[in-house]
């Protein structure tokens, strides 16, 4: 059979369904990803592509980090494989006390997952199962935020607030709600809006709705990553924080996205918003995007209630074959080494300025309604094209950044920009002269 593109068939093309793409498109006229090194990617055709989204939110270290692959490697050849269930290895524990020293004695417990949305689901039952074990039966309502997201499993589209995720499935979790999206009221604001306590305030509605004797836990993001870039306003994390305490409903911040140097941290709720959570949930740069992992971070006592309270042999009936596999948590202290030896964990809150004009400067070109940045996060949000489906012109400019060397994220019409922390400021400026230049010939 004739190839198709990239060493493909046509059958072999049509085979893979590919998640969250506009297939019918995307295979019109396929791009095919051969090589990675440093910043960039090679296709298919010899083109070096930069990557301004770090894969998919998760190189944050760049690729082809060789420390990476040779950790895997040993790894690989003297224990593939482990189970956790009563049983382990010495890897997850080494690695959980490491990553704890980034945070605050309030934090406990490390339980590793595969995904950020795995972190979602397992932050959530966590939620839910302490307020049983406690003796609070009542408080089974989940609240979550209009366009965050935390995945794809079915607690995660419950509590998520992207319509196009949940719409097809009907039957998701009984008792949840949103809290409105939080975010600035104009456009064109850099960094974060300033402080408005009533868009957090908001929980307190719901509270009155439905009493905080129902309400298990709120989960937000610190940025609604795929949402838009959505930053709420100075305050709001530390203002929530307050609420929830004073409530007694667990706080689950979202970082799967925002931890581990994206703002210029190593957790952002804590160091750049000043707020405490119960849970911490991580995923995307933990291991480079290197092996799927991701890992939910428990304020202490939660982990002493399961043990003093279950009345089973097993005090928590969840986890995963994968949990705590041995060549992930080999990739994950290794990025933890590259990390501290290159301080990346902070190198975010060096380029911020440069990257906040850079990005900016882009205000007023043909189409741009909105611009809104944090640490090294940037969405540009477009007018939508009269006529096409929603989200058609920013994936042109996708596709048109691309074919011109630099690949970004279209995210509904938010063009998303994410690069890894290795990026130097004229790798900054390459990127924003391709948008200036495809956003000037945008129709």
């Amino acid at each position: 059979m004739s190839k198709a593109y990239g060493g493909l068939t046509e059958d072999e093309l049509k085979a893979f369904w590919m998640p969250f793409s506009s297939n019918r498109l995307y295979k019109a006229a396929p791009h095919i990803l051969k090589e990675a090194d440093g910043l960039y990617f090679k296709s298919d055709t010899g083109k070096r592509v930069m990557d301004a989204v770090s894969g998919l939110w998760c190189c944050s270290l760049g690729h082809g980090r060789k420390e990476i692959a040779d950790a895997v490697y040993q790894q690989l050849c003297t224990l593939d494989y482990a189970p956790s269930y009563q049983l382990s290895h010495e890897l997850p524990f080494k690695l959980s006390r490491r990553l704890l020293n980034y945070l605050p004695d309030a934090f406990s417990q490390v339980f590793y997952v595969n995904s950020g949305s795995e972190a979602a689901e397992t932050a959530l039952k966590m939620a839910l199962a302490y307020h049983q074990l406690s003796g609070k039966t009542e408080k089974v309502r989940l609240i979550g935020r209009e366009l965050g997201y935390h995945g794809a499993g079915f607690g995660a589209i419950s509590v998520g607030g992207i319509p196009n995720n949940s719409r097809l499935f009907p039957n998701q979790l009984q008792f949840t709600d949103r809290l409105p999206v939080a975010r600035g009221k104009s456009p064109f604001i850099k960094g974060e809006p300033e402080r408005d306590d009533t868009q957090a305030e908001k929980l307190l509605e719901l509270i009155d709705k439905y009493s905080a004797d129902t309400i298990a836990a709120v989960i937000v993001e610190p940025v609604s990553c795929s949402g838009g870039v959505l930053v709420p306003p100075k305050g709001y994390l530390k203002r929530l924080r307050e609420i929830c305490t004073e409530h007694d409903i667990l706080l689950i911040v979202d970082e799967v996205i925002c931890a581990l140097g994206r703002l210029g941290h190593p957790f952002s709720s804590i160091e750049r918003f000043g707020a405490i959570p119960d849970f911490i949930t991580t995923a995307k740069s933990l291991a480079n995007g290197v092996i799927p992992m991701g890992a939910v971070f428990v304020r202490s006592g939660i982990y002493d209630m399961f043990l003093s309270k279950s009345d089973t042999l097993v005090d928590f009936f969840h986890g995963y074959t994968f949990t705590a596999n041995p060549a992930a948590c080999a990739a994950a202290m290794a990025c933890m080494d590259i990390c501290e030896r290159e301080g990346l964990y902070y190198r975010a809150s060096e380029l911020e300025s440069y990257w906040e004009q850079a990005v900016h400067s882009l205000k007023g070109l043909p189409h741009v309604k909105d611009i809104r940045n944090l640490g090294l996060l940037a969405g540009i949000e477009l007018e939508p094209a009269p006529g096409e489906r929603p989200g058609y012109r920013t994936w042109q400019l996708f596709r048109n950044c691309f074919d011109k060397g630099v690949l970004t994220r279209a995210n509904g019409e938010v063009l998303a920009l994410c690069p890894p922390l290795i990026i130097e400021t004229s790798d900054i400026d390459r990127i924003v002269s391709v948008l200036s230049d495809e956003l000037g010939k945008l129709e």
